[in-house]
C-alpha cells in the first residue's frame, strides 16, 4: 500500500472502532509511537506490541465515546496527518473534550512511526 492508501485504511477503521485490528494490520513492527511529555502511560513507546497494549489500555479506560471525528488524512509523500476530536467519558479522569493532531510516517507500507499533539 502507498500513503494514501494506509491514510485512508487507517481512517476508516478508526471511525469503526477497529483500533486494534489497525495496529496489527497497518503497523510495522519496529514502529515508534510519541506522546505528549508527562502522559501516564509512556511518552516514547516503541514495537507493535507495545503500541497495542498502550491502545488497549487507553480504551480499557474509556467508559462511553459521546462523539468522535477524524479528519481527512493530509498525505505529504511518506507522512500523513489527520485531526482527531473525543468527547469522552474516562474511567479514570471523567469526561473530556480532546482535539489532537497526529502525524505519521509510512515506510514500506506500514506506519513506522505515530506522533500526537494535544493539550492536558
Amino acid at each position: 500500500m502507498n500513503t494514501l492508501e494506509v491514510a485512508n485504511k487507517w481512517r476508516q477503521m478508526c471511525q469503526e472502532g477497529k483500533n486494534l485490528e489497525c495496529i496489527t494490520e497497518l503497523y510495522a513492527d519496529n514502529v515508534v509511537s510519541r506522546e505528549m511529555p508527562g502522559v501516564p502511560h509512556g511518552e516514547v513507546v516503541s514495537g507493535k506490541q507495545n503500541v497495542f497494549e498502550k491502545s488497549k489500555q487507553w480504551l480499557e479506560d474509556v467508559v462511553e465515546f459521546h462523539s468522535s471525528e477524524i479528519s481527512e488524512p493530509v498525505v505529504a509523500d511518506n507522512h500523513f496527518t489527520s485531526k482527531m476530536s473525543f468527547d469522552v467519558t474516562f474511567k479514570s479522569r471523567g469526561r473530556q473534550q480532546m482535539d489532537e493532531v497526529c502525524v505519521f510516517e509510512v515506510q514500506n507500507g506500514k506506519i513506522a512511526n505515530e506522533q500526537f499533539f494535544y493539550t492536558m
